[in-house]
């Protein structure tokens, strides 16, 4: 399928890489498709592309790999709503925001996807060590130089 972008143009992808959000994102609740873009292969940074809104995209990560200890505790209801059988079948991400020169992780809102069935929700952690905006890293700051 064509997947058009603001940022990347027109891309083919594939139907079966499609991700389900059947309530939406937080905020964004009428849009349910969305595709996973990769920049390269070790990539640890991701777009998320709304497939039904040009203009829609998000940066996500894998929190495990700036915050070791980062745990997503997914009820039975939400395991049921996803189709999940198993915790291990989920793959769990967060948005990524740049604020200043850091950039930050929503571990508040994570979005868990059934990898098998390529649904996700986005939930709402009441765990108060997570914040929406839990420094990742600190992003290097160009410099500039005088010119004669």
């Amino acid at each position: 399928m064509e997947v058009r972008t603001t940022r990347f143009g027109t891309l083919e992808i594939a139907e079966d890489r499609v991700i389900q959000f059947p309530k939406g994102l937080l905020g964004f609740s009428q849009f349910k498709r969305y595709c996973l873009l990769e920049p390269n292969d070790d990539a640890c940074f991701f777009w998320l592309q709304c497939v039904e809104e040009p203009g829609l995209a998000f940066v996500v990560t894998d929190p495990s790999l700036f915050v070791a200890d980062y745990d997503a505790p997914i009820r039975k209801e939400q395991m049921d709503e996803l189709g999940l059988r198993n915790v291990e079948d989920a793959q769990v991400f967060v948005i990524v925001n740049k604020v200043g020169a850091e950039l930050t992780g929503n571990l508040q809102g994570p979005l868990v996807i059934n990898t098998l069935t390529r649904n996700g929700e986005q939930l709402v952690l009441a765990d108060k060590r997570w914040e929406t905006r839990h420094k990742l890293m600190v992003v290097a700051q160009e410099q500039h130089r005088a010119t004669a």
